[in-house]
Formats: structure tokens, C-alpha cells, sequence
């Protein structure tokens, strides 16, 4: 298999005899850096590279190495089980990581020098993640548990009694009763305190820190070990959690809590004040602190995230960022405590900021393309950073901003090898009269003449299509495919201030449907080259919506593709999961308020539907479920609209895995060149 992943890496480098550009093999091919992690020394930084193994179906994560002063970076391990997630051990001579290479998911770890690996945890249920204290002695890990259990082990015999049961009925007594891309099964992600063997502990077992709690730390279906901090002296874990019970389904409510690491206290929710989300908690140095993540409106997923600072001693939340206008996606405190570091959407790019702690204040450190996760390393931060025309690798900036460093290469020669299309933000006078902003992209090796164009339309639909490296709606393979790409961050998007991001909210169909039309037209006057005879557009989650209602609003398009797109709001909200969306989205219930869920309804204008149609789904699509996508193609079909049915009955929302993915792309691509190369 190592013999074969090779061979997939090296067609991908071998440059042909004229640069192409991005294909979906290509964009494969990429080795895909993530969870940077520096040493205590600043010297090095550990992180995890995904290559893919397109006939196996999957991904394959190794651990690496790379000297933060720009050295050569080495592969680490190479077993072809995954081995992701490296953490450093606070003297730097080991580097812990999570690892399926003895048959489950436990942390394993090795010597920076290399050598062989070593099981640390040998507990009798899969390890979701893990942190480390500062000792080295203890590990938090999360393990989905039956909340009863009295121990792990006692939660995996209760798995293996049911496993034996031919009855594979389910029975619910309250929502949410499948969540993302998977039916609940009555466990829960609980934290754990391992202690190793050589501190009296067992390599087998754990404390749980939250027993007989029916509540997932970390939160599902996305939360990771952000959210959970350890203090400097050891004593103390701050977790979120979401306690609502029912009534998860429709409150957004997260807290932090707080609890002895020794597990003789219960834990106690020190935000409870605050009835929305509250998320990544991190102590300060000096361990007198808790700086947190928080938003103010209850029921709203995508409200302003400010940085907050919880003092332990009096008690007291201190909100930091209530004036800055942006949201904050991370939380890494400076060692004299005086600022943090974070990084969020900006202006159609994802920077980091520097927030001083005592005033708020903002400063940009690294502003154009997406950088996130940073990290120390002297005085320095590493980060992981991608633009339009790369994929992530990481580099170093001074602490006050300045040139960027870049210390990894390895998709070097892959990016050297493409001719990529060439791009540049935009913006134009919007609805509202606001400035409204957006992207535009050659086709690749583009020489002049009329191109056909792919309007892209992103989800969320609080979210961004920026200068970022996608690896699902990557704008550069429609480039490479002849295509020029025209994309809008219309009103609702992020990046803008918090006031813009709200107006989308109970307006689906209006304003941002009318920003998407004025910035298609900004783009096709000001850049000609772009055919506006030939456009199709295409769309997924809110941009699948906004596919539909653009079908029964405009017969502009050449052809449309709808991927993962609710045709009905109305039934939309009795088949999703996360209730707490649309009721804020569309202003309450539907039984309540109809008009909320029918004004901007797409199933209200399927009799003027006549664009070519591509529908896309997946069957574990629990957010947008299949029926939406089934009842788009049957109105299509029924109606005689020349339309085709993608169906994936192994993918969610997104489209995951290799192959699949590969197919996406022919289909769609495919779909596309139809309707607009005629």
C-alpha cells in the first residue's frame, strides 16, 4: 500500500509536457497538512498529513516534522493505519498522537529522533481525543460511554450484549434522535482522566469526570479538543457541554464548566448565566484565568463570538471584544497574558488578530488568504495557511505581523506542476446599497476570447466563499476545466461585521437572492471575457436552496446544480435535526409562524421551473435529508425540465470520500459543459 500511495503522489508531481490545470486527480494528489503542533522549545513543529489512498477509498494520516527556522521537513511515522492529533510532552522528548495501528483509536507516542512507536492507553473503547497534562503522567481522553456505566469496561460489555440482539429496532423518547450523519444510540462522548501506570494508574481504565451526565464533551457532531482546557498546576479541567436534555434540539445553549481533575467534585457550569453558546475554553499561564468564546443570542448559531475572560478568583466574566466587529475562531494566550491570539473571516480571507487583553483592541497579524490554528514558536507564530492557488502549508510571522515564512514544501512541485487561473476580489454596490464583495477566476492558460462561466454559490448560509483551498468546491478545478468562476459573498455571509452577517436572517429569498444577481452582472461588465450568455450556477446546502428558488425566479442560466438543497422550508423543518436553525432563520415554528417558512419558499415557484437541472444528495444527509433532493427531481421530471439524479447513499452532507468525490466531479463537470458548450 505504501508502494501504491507513492506512485499516486509521484503522477500527480510529474509535470506534463504544458501545464494543465487543477483536475479532481490533482487536487487528490495534495497532501493535505493539519493539527500543527510546536515544540515547548519553539524549534519544531509537529503536525498530521493526509495522503489519499484513491483505491482503498480513504485517507491516510501520518505524523511529520518540520524545523520552525524553515529546515526540511521529515516523515515521522509511516504505519498505514491512521496516526493523527501529535501533541508534545511538555519536556519536548516525546510526542504523543492518536493512533488506530493496534485495531481501535488509542494515543500512542515517540521520540521527535524518531524509532518506534509505543501504546500509552490500552482502554477497551476507542479514544475520540485526547490532551495531556502538563506532567505527562495524565491524559484527558473522550471515549463514548453509556453515561450508567460504572466504568469503560463495563460500557463495552453492555455494547457487546446488544450486538448480540437480532431485534435492530430503535426507541425514542425525546429529540434529537439522529444528529448529523447518524442515528443516536443512547452513548455519550465523556471526558476521562488516564493516569499511566507508572502513577498508580491502569493503561486500561480511566476516571470519568462527568458520570451518570447524558451530554457529549465534546459537543457533536463538530467539537474537538478546543473545547476542553487543563490548568497549569493540573488540578482543574474546563469542558462545554450542552445540558438542555429534550430541548437540545431547539436551544443553542453550550456552557463551560469547570472540575477537579482528581474527579472528587462535580462540575459546575461557570457561564450558566449566559443562555447561548459559550465554546473553547483556555487557561491562562499563570492558570489565574479562563478565556473563553462566547455569543449573546439565544437560539442563533452564527451571532458574534466574543472573546471573554472568566477571573477564577472573584468569579467575574469580563468580555474582551465587545467592540470589535468580527468573530473569533480560536483563543491561544501570549506567556505574559496580555494577548491572545485569534483568527477569523475578514474581508473575503480567514487572518489572524492579535487582541490585547486589557482594552480589546484588535491588530491584523496576517490578513490576506486563510491562515488559522496558530501557534507559538519563540517569538514567532506558526500557522497553517491556504490560498485559492495552494493548499495548507505552514509558516512563521513575528509576533507584530510582517513577511511571512514559509517552513513546509510538500506540495511544492503538485502546485508547481498546475497552471492555475488567475484571481482577484471584486465588489460592487449591493442590495441595501451596501458594498458587497466577491471573487473572479480565469480559466486556466486563458489566452483571450468569451469563457463560459461557473457561478459558484456557497452554504451556511452564514459562511464565505474566499481565498481559501477547498477541497469540495475548490473554484480552481472549474478553472482548470475552461471555466471562468464568478463568486459572491452575499448579505448573511461572514467576515463582513456582525450586522451584515444578520441580514439574511428571515430574508432567504430577498436580499442575498438580489446580491447574487447585481454581482453577476458587476462581474460580466467588468471582466468581458466572461460569456454572460453562457452561465451555469451551482450550489449546496443554502446555495442548493438558493439553486432552487433561483429556478423559479430567473431563466438566465444555462443549467443549475443542486446539491444537498431544500426544496420545501416548511417540511424542511420537521425532517432536519438541529431545530434551533430554522426557528431562528424563518422567526419561530411553522405552525406559528408560517409566513416565516413560506414567503421565501422555493416548492411555491416549481411551476416555472425550465432550467437544465443536476440534482445531488446524500443518503446520510440528516441536516438536508434525501426526500428534499428525491422531491427536486421528481418536480423536474414530472414538469419535463431536462434533469439527472446524483445519489450518494454513503455520504452526508458533504461528499467524503475519493472515489465519490471523483465521480462529483465528472458528473458535474460534465453536466455543466452539456448545457453551456453548445
Amino acid at each position: 500500500m505504501k508502494h501504491q500511495l507513492a506512485l499516486f503522489g509521484l503522477l500527480a508531481v510529474a509535470a506534463p509536457a504544458a501545464a494543465k490545470g487543477l483536475t479532481i486527480e490533482d487536487m487528490l494528489a495534495m497532501r493535505r497538512i493539519s493539527d500543527p503542533a510546536v515544540s515547548p522549545d519553539g524549534k519544531q513543529g509537529a503536525f498530521a498529513v493526509r495522503d489519499t489512498d484513491f483505491d482503498a477509498n480513504r485517507g491516510r494520516f501520518d505524523i511529520w516534522l518540520a524545523a520552525t527556522d524553515g529546515g526540511a521537513a521529515r516523515q515521522l511515522t509511516t504505519h498505514l493505519e491512521n496516526d493523527q492529533a501529535p501533541e508534545w510532552s511538555s519536556d519536548g522528548s516525546w510526542i504523543y498522537f492518536l493512533s488506530s495501528r493496534s485495531g481501535s483509536s488509542q494515543v500512542w507516542r515517540i521520540r521527535p529522533s524518531g524509532g518506534e512507536a509505543e501504546a500509552v492507553t490500552r482502554l477497551p473503547a476507542d479514544v475520540g481525543s485526547f490532551k495531556l497534562f502538563h506532567d505527562g503522567k495524565h491524559l484527558v481522553v473522550a471515549v463514548e460511554v453509556w453515561p450508567d456505566a460504572k466504568s469503560i469496561a463495563e460500557s463495552v460489555k453492555r455494547d457487546e450484549e446488544r450486538a448480540k440482539s437480532k431485534v435492530k429496532a430503535r426507541v425514542y423518547d425525546q429529540l434529537l434522535f439522529r444528529h448529523w450523519d447518524h442515528w443516536e444510540d443512547g452513548k455519550y462522548s465523556h471526558l476521562f482522566v488516564w493516569t499511566s501506570p507508572e502513577a498508580g494508574g491502569k493503561a486500561d481504565d480511566a476516571r470519568d469526570l462527568t458520570p451518570g451526565l447524558a451530554t457529549d464533551t465534546p459537543i457533536q457532531p463538530f467539537g474537538g479538543m478546543d473545547d476542553v482546557s487543563i490548568s497549569p498546576d493540573g488540578k482543574t479541567v474546563a469542558f462545554v457541554a450542552r445540558v438542555a436534555g429534550r430541548e437540545n434540539a431547539w436551544h443553542t445553549n453550550t456552557d463551560v464548566f469547570l472540575v477537579a481533575a482528581d474527579g472528587k467534585t462535580r462540575p459546575v457550569a461557570i457561564t450558566a448565566a449566559n443562555p447561548a453558546y459559550d465554546f473553547g475554553p483556555a487557561f491562562s499561564p499563570d492558570g489565574k484565568s479562563l478565556a473563553l468564546r462566547m455569543m449573546k443570542r439565544a437560539g442563533f448559531e452564527a451571532d458574534r463570538q466574543r472573546i471573554a475572560v472568566y477571573d477564577l478568583a472573584s468569579k467575574k466574566l469580563r468580555v474582551v471584544t465587545e467592540g470589535w466587529d468580527r468573530s473569533a475562531g480560536s483563543i491561544l494566550w501570549n506567556p505574559d497574558g496580555k494577548t491572545i491570539y485569534t483568527d477569523t473571516d475578514h474581508l473575503g480571507s480567514h487572518a489572524v488578530f492579535a487582541i490585547d487583553v486589557a482594552s480589546g483592541n484588535a491588530r491584523v497579524v496576517v490578513d490576506k488568504g486563510t491562515n488559522t490554528a496558530p501557534q507559538l514558536a519563540g517569538d514567532r507564530l506558526v500557522f497553517a495557511r491556504d490560498t485559492l492557488r495552494s493548499p495548507v502549508e505552514l509558516y512563521t510571522v513575528k509576533l507584530e505581523g510582517g513577511e511571512l515564512r514559509q517552513i513546509t514544501h510538500l506540495n511544492d512541485a503538485r502546485v508547481k506542476a498546475i497552471a492555475w487561473g488567475d484571481y482577484e476580489q471584486f465588489s460592487f454596490k449591493g442590495a441595501k446599497g451596501d458594498a458587497v464583495y466577491g471573487y473572479v477566476i480565469k480559466p486556466s492558460g486563458f489566452s483571450g476570447g468569451k469563457a463560459p462561466v461557473a457561478f459558484l454559490i456557497h452554504g451556511g448560509p452564514q459562511g464565505s466563499f474566499g481565498d481559501h483551498f477547498h477541497y469540495r468546491w475548490n473554484p480552481e478545478v472549474f478553472a482548470g476545466h475552461g471555466f471562468g468562476v464568478v463568486m459572491v459573498d452575499f448579505h448573511g455571509s461572514t467576515g463582513y461585521g456582525q450586522a451584515f452577517t444578520d441580514a439574511i436572517s428571515g430574508d432567504w429569498g430577498g436580499a442575498p437572492y438580489d446580491d447574487l444577481m447585481m454581482g453577476l452582472d458587476a462581474a460580466l461588465d467588468k471582466y468581458t471575457w466572461l460569456d454572460r450568455n453562457r452561465v451555469a450556477a451551482l450550489g449546496a446546502s443554502y446555495g442548493g436552496y438558493m439553486i432552487n428558488w433561483i429556478n423559479g425566479k430567473t431563466d438566465r442560466f444555462k443549467a443549475l446544480v443542486c446539491h444537498d438543497g431544500n426544496l420545501d422550508e416548511r417540511i424542511g423543518y420537521y425532517n432536519t435535526e438541529e431545530l434551533w436553525f430554522d426557528e431562528w432563520e424563518h422567526g419561530g415554528v411553522p405552525w406559528d409562524k408560517t409566513e416565516g417558512f413560506t414567503k421565501h419558499n422555493p416548492i411555491e415557484l416549481v411551476k416555472n421551473w425550465k432550467t437544465p437541472t443536476l440534482v445531488i444528495h446524500g443518503g446520510l444527509d440528516y441536516r438536508v435529508v434525501d426526500t428534499q433532493g428525491m422531491a427536486t427531481f421528481t418536480a423536474l421530471q414530472r414538469k419535463g425540465v431536462p434533469s439527472r439524479f446524483l445519489y450518494f447513499p454513503d455520504e452526508n452532507h458533504w461528499v467524503l470520500k475519493p472515489q465519490n468525490s471523483k465521480l462529483w466531479h465528472d458528473e458535474v463537470l460534465a453536466w455543466i459543459d452539456k448545457w453551456t458548450r453548445r
